[in-house]
């Protein structure tokens, strides 16, 4: 995915401002190297974004990647080296391993979801439920890990939900009034019951969102369904019962905790004494 410059130059004004005067105390043309390490097993992602930030600080700065983007990485792994100028190193430091941890540490639970369904058919989505500023790179790291994205936003998928209905007044009203925008994009209607599902198939819904359905109901769904639409299942899965989940027969499981219930992996970077501040600039 494309690294926006904007989007690096936004990240680094939250946290240098109008300087980094720690950063100061280091002549500036002493040059430095620098290693990143993981201190648990994750999985890789945001390389682009965390070399970005060094290059949007100074060109001459490098990265040597020893582990690739979403790939496996075990405790005490060294991710990456680096080289430069040792100041923009410093500055950089914080604002590229908060986007390394952050987009690894979701990379690294979609990849536990995605393989505790493997081989059932089902899919694992995302929702929209993401840190504000963060979706793009958030909805990225899900592919990374091997997941898939649900809707981006509002404009991009049609999601009828329990307040939507009531305001149009009804199930067949609202996937009648959706459909009369010749949007193109895919219907999916929201039911928390099985008589709501029929309505839902009835009215002629591309997608089912099964609210909060027990792994019995998800069944009965797939039944009544018998192929007409593609049923989603959400509302309290996780990893204990993901699996069983994906088994009922269901096409897609979206789970709002691969974004909102982020947990960011432990990553340091450690400047290598021996080489940094022995050096300058030639």
């Amino acid at each position: 995915m494309k690294v926006e410059r904007e989007e690096i130059r936004r990240f680094l004004a939250e946290d240098v401002g109008p300087g980094d005067v720690t950063a100061r105390i280091v002549p500036e043309d002493v040059v430095a190297e620098a290693t990143v390490v993981t201190r648990e097993e994750i999985v890789l992602c945001g390389r682009d974004w965390f070399e970005a930030v060094f290059a949007e600080l100074d060109p001459a700065c490098r990265v040597i990647w020893q582990v690739a983007e979403g790939q496996r990485a075990e405790a005490g792994a060294r991710l990456c080296r680096l080289s430069g100028p040792a100041r923009p190193l410093l500055t950089g430091e914080r604002t590229a391993l908060n986007l390394l941890q952050t987009l690894s540490g979701t990379a690294t639970v979609c990849r536990r979801y995605a393989d505790a369904v493997a081989g059932t058919g089902a899919v694992v989505l995302d929702t929209r439920k993401t840190i504000p500023g963060l979706r793009k790179l958030q909805k990225y790291a899900v592919r990374v890990g091997g997941c898939e994205n649900h809707r981006f936003g509002l404009y991009d998928g049609i999601l009828i939900k329990e307040n939507h209905i009531v305001a149009a007044g009804s199930v067949q009203a609202a996937v009648r009034r959706a459909r009369e925008l010749k949007t193109g994009l895919p219907v999916e209607v929201e039911v928390e019951t099985l008589d709501e599902l029929r309505q839902a198939l009835e009215a002629g819904a591309d997608i089912a969102l099964l609210d909060n359905f027990s792994e019995e109901w998800l069944r009965r769904a797939v039944e009544i369904n018998a192929g007409r639409a593609l049923l989603e299942a959400s509302g309290n899965i996780d990893l204990t019962n993901i699996r069983r989940i994906a088994e009922t027969g269901v096409d897609r499981i979206s789970i709002g905790a691969l974004t909102k219930h982020l947990q960011a992996v432990d990553l340091s970077m450690r400047i290598d004494l021996s080489t940094s501040f022995g050096g300058r600039h030639q």
